[in-house]
């Protein structure tokens, strides 16, 4: 199926009034996080059904898709390569993580981070040198900041935390609440599976932690706990 005709199927399926909500929601307004994006008012289960009716376009198409102006077009190019990546031998699942690394650019709200990185960019790293996370962690850009967050997760759901816990070291100076968020939450998910692991990191840092972070790692601590946490709070940012 062509471009063209993809992009017809979702105009069909455009909500004005939901497009509204998501442009507030997404923080699309001028200084804001993704201002200027623009919205069609199509649900994420839909785009889910149509990546899997459009999964066997040609990557080039999916790749023109992920370059458009329109969030949901990006959302479904992004839904669309996590099925090729899944069905791809070794060369294609490498030819898909290297289209996501060049297109980080378009990869540019936090839906967009948070449903993919860890099944393409995780997965593809598991046996492999992560340093590029290092890379995406120290860039300017704030969403390869939370790509190179997000992607630990496949590490974490399969009990490997040093470079989560690394990652939220190179990140505990962030300025964004979208980072502050993101590392909270990995670390909370290292807190599921080792919570030794999860307290050694906040013993040492919950003191220069942004308040938003230490929320966010703490969360299903136990309200005591969570309460001494937050007396000694010395977060620089909230």
């Amino acid at each position: 199926m062509s471009v063209k005709k993809i992009r017809d199927v979702l105009r069909r399926r455009q909500d004005r009034k939901k497009a509204t909500v998501l442009r507030g929601f997404f923080k699309t307004g001028i200084g804001e996080y993704a201002e200027g994006d623009i919205f069609l008012g199509v649900t994420v289960p839909v785009l889910r059904k149509l990546a899997r009716q459009f999964k066997d376009i040609e990557l080039k198409s999916a790749v023109e898709l992920l370059r458009s102006p329109i969030h949901e077009e990006r959302l479904l190019a992004l839904l669309i390569l996590i099925l090729k990546y899944r069905g791809s031998d070794l060369h294609g699942k490498e030819k898909i993580y290297r289209i996501y690394l060049k297109n980080t650019k378009h990869i540019n709200n936090w839906d967009l981070v948070d449903v993919t990185a860890k099944h393409i960019i995780g997965d593809f790293l598991r046996d492999k040198d992560r340093s590029v996370l290092y890379e995406l962690a120290r860039s300017a850009s704030l969403w390869e900041r939370r790509i190179a967050v997000l992607s630990t997760f496949h590490f974490i759901e399969n009990n490997q935390f040093d470079d989560t816990i690394r990652i939220a070291v190179l990140l505990l100076s962030d300025q964004h609440d979208l980072i502050h968020k993101a590392v909270g939450w990995m670390l909370r998910e290292v807190g599921k599976r080792d919570l030794e692991a999860e307290e050694k990191f906040l013993k040492k840092n919950y003191k220069i932690m942004p308040r938003t972070m230490l929320r966010y790692a703490i969360e299903k601590f136990p309200e005591s706990k969570r309460s001494l946490y937050l007396k000694k709070d010395g977060g620089r940012y909230g």
